[in-house]
């Protein structure tokens, strides 16, 4: 298994939340650690989740996708990745919160970690052959590392945020497109070159 890339998708996936964390740490009024947890907790759940679901909708088209496995991880990464760059310059030229709230109400976090991490379900068709997990277990070791490497960035994003403000949550989402087109190109010319 290519821990290096799982990594690396990993991280790029995590951006988006990463740049929500920041923007929410900024916005409240006082930042807990209950608060930090319940935000990077939600955001790590669902970056785990939809990998998983991911996967499993490519089993079911598992030998269709293996002879194009490469050309949609190079055409779903780099889109991911386009996608989230274009976002973060939206962002920033709209201002995306109002400071000194005291919560984050649950039905907005869920919507917030979802909306996160959609990226992640399509990523999940294309990760066993990007990163060679080919059984179910090294599926599952793909999933919690990607689910923990996001808990951490998240948690990491709440109290950057309390310090730098919004300064640099759109810098976060362009770092995380670079990473996911970076992925995919090599995941193709691997394919291609050295397969």
């Amino acid at each position: 298994m290519d821990y290096v890339s799982l990594c690396g998708i990993a991280v790029g996936l995590a951006m988006d939340a990463f740049a929500v964390s920041i923007t929410n740490g900024a916005c409240m009024r006082k930042v807990t650690v209950r608060f930090a947890l319940k935000l990077a907790a939600c955001f790590g759940f669902f970056q785990l989740i939809m990998p998983l679901a991911g996967w499993l909708i490519g089993k079911a088209g598992e030998r269709i996708i293996a002879s194009v496995d490469h050309w949609v991880a190079l055409a779903l990464l780099s889109y991911i990745g386009i996608d989230m760059i274009r976002e973060s310059r939206k962002k920033s030229r709209a201002g995306v919160c109002r400071t000194g709230q005291d919560s984050l109400p649950l039905k907005k976090l869920l919507a917030l970690a979802v909306a996160t991490s959609i990226d992640a379900l399509a990523t999940g068709i294309i990760l066993p052959s990007a990163v060679g997990a080919s059984t179910a277990s090294l599926m599952a070791v793909s999933v919690l590392t990607i689910g923990l490497i996001t808990f951490v960035i998240c948690f990491a994003g709440v109290y950057i945020g309390r310090q730098f403000g919004l300064m640099i949550a759109g810098h976060a989402e362009v770092l995380g497109g670079i990473v996911l087109i970076a992925i995919g190109v090599k995941i193709f010319i691997d394919h291609m070159f050295f397969h």
